[in-house]
């Protein structure tokens, strides 16, 4: 399929600070690619004081949108004109979408990005298989916690270092949460179905997560929403001892899809071959 816009040379692209490591731009340049559209992802280096006026510069450039990492996700929900309810619940912004009369309206893929990323890891897979394990309560937390609520996730077990902020978090999800202290880590993961790692550590540059996986069954889901490296200290740990394991390049993949539909009207696939493409480049 193709969509042709012979009027003008299709643009989105990626907002944040640092910005040049992702792999995002990669994706969609495939997909522009593959569809026959004639367009470009672009990185945009873009630091807080700048983003309200990149934001807003948006539909006079002509482009159809963008997403928004570090450090850009918060603030975006008070600078574009509407919200969708889903951005709302996870209280961040991680695509904007230019509107025909010029406004912005902000979505979040983020949970989506990461169901689907489960699924095609395990088809079989039920958020209520057993007790999840979630540790830290971050940006990347929120998405990942709303993503297995209403997938109808019984039991999450939320572990993080400050206990007043995994707390709050539980408070305002409303969702089947039980806060846990870091000292607790231990324990939380006794008898789980699934651990998911939010944290940046274990990133390039960041300490591993101090975290034994000696009471995990050996039929757990262990999942790290990090794809730099693509393993990391505790998906090798995982991997040693059995663990089905996943990285978080599938949740990048796959929050990508819907955004990429929202600006170009064809929902792209998440295809071996461009896995492959971008596992050789991180």
């Amino acid at each position: 399929m193709s969509v042709s816009h012979p009027d003008r040379f299709l643009l989105a692209g990626l907002m944040g600070w640092p910005v040049m490591h992702s792999r995002s731009p990669q994706l969609h340049n495939y997909w522009l690619a593959q569809h026959g559209l004639d367009g470009r992802y672009l990185p945009l280096a873009i630091k807080t004081e700048g983003l309200r006026a990149a934001l807003r510069a948006l539909p006079a450039l002509g482009f159809s949108g963008c997403n928004l990492t570090i450090p850009h996700k918060q603030a975006a929900l008070e600078i574009v004109d509407r919200v969708d309810p889903l951005a709302t619940r996870i209280g961040a912004v991680n695509c904007v979408v230019v509107a025909s009369d010029g406004s912005l309206e902000g979505r979040n893929y983020d949970a989506f990005g990461l169901i689907e990323s489960v699924r095609e890891a395990q088809p079989d897979w039920h958020a209520d298989a057993g007790p999840i394990v979630v540790i830290g309560a971050g940006g990347g937390a929120r998405a990942v916690l709303v993503g297995l609520i209403d997938q109808g996730a019984r039991e999450i077990r939320l572990v993080n270092r400050t206990p007043a902020r995994a707390a709050k978090l539980t408070q305002e999800l409303h969702g089947p949460i039980k806060p846990l202290d870091w000292a607790q880590r231990r324990a939380a993961l006794d008898g789980a179905a699934m651990l998911i790692n939010t944290t940046n550590q274990g990133m390039v540059g960041e300490p591993p997560l101090d975290l034994a996986l000696d009471p995990l069954p050996a039929n757990a889901l262990i999942c790290d929403i990090i794809y730099i490296p693509r393993e990391t200290p505790l998906l090798a740990a995982a991997r040693k001892r059995g663990n089905p394991t996943m990285n978080g390049l599938g949740m990048l993949i796959h929050q990508a899809r819907p955004a990429f539909q929202a600006w170009f009207g064809i929902m792209p696939e998440a295809t071996p071959e461009l896995r492959a493409m971008i596992e050789a480049n991180t």
